[in-house]
């Protein structure tokens, strides 16, 4: 049986979603002051990047950005074996800031949990807001994005992926079907 790949995003579209995304949060947080933002690798990491872009061009002013690895915070780790240890960038205080935590796609939570329980070992944020491309739905754990590019209902054994071209700018999302 072939699998079937709709493009759900193509460049354009990531672009207004990722435009959209630095306007609300900015006009939540009135401004830029204390807000830093937070990218989960790989994809949100590269996401927070491009929303930082975006905000610096609306406001002039550049927001601290850094990168945060799940990988040992992750709830499945046992199932999963072993798997690489990425690097967490952080190189400024979480105390007292919004924290806006960046991902490609919210899907059960589980994610976004181990993220919060890393952030937590850098500091005490006055707020942790919850930055997505896509929100695809079938939520394990009370988790919300406050930031939304897309939400695209989906079916538990299809699967989302973001593509990023060779200069690491997201250049569509795709929905698989199998």
């Amino acid at each position: 049986m072939a699998m079937v790949e709709t493009v759900i995003l193509d460049r354009a579209g990531v672009t207004r979603a990722l435009t959209r995304i630095a306007h609300e949060i900015l006009e939540n947080n009135k401004g830029s002051q204390d807000v830093v933002l937070v990218g989960i690798r790989t994809g949100g990491a590269l996401l927070a990047k491009q929303i930082a872009r975006q905000i610096a061009e609306i406001e002039g002013t550049e927001i601290p950005l850094g990168a945060v690895d799940i990988t040992m915070y992750r709830d499945d780790l046992a199932a999963r074996g072993s798997l690489p240890v990425g690097k967490t960038e952080i190189p400024f205080a979480l105390d007292d800031k919004k924290v806006v935590l960046v991902d490609d796609v919210l899907y059960t939570g589980r994610t976004i949990r181990a993220a919060m329980d890393a952030l937590m070992d850098f500091g005490r944020p006055s707020c942790i807001q919850l930055s997505v491309l896509i929100d695809r739905g079938h939520r394990e754990l009370p988790i919300r994005a406050d930031y939304v590019g897309r939400n695209v209902p989906t079916a538990t054994h299809e699967k989302v992926d973001v593509l990023f071209d060779d200069k690491q700018f997201p250049e569509e999302v795709r929905l698989i079907k199998p």
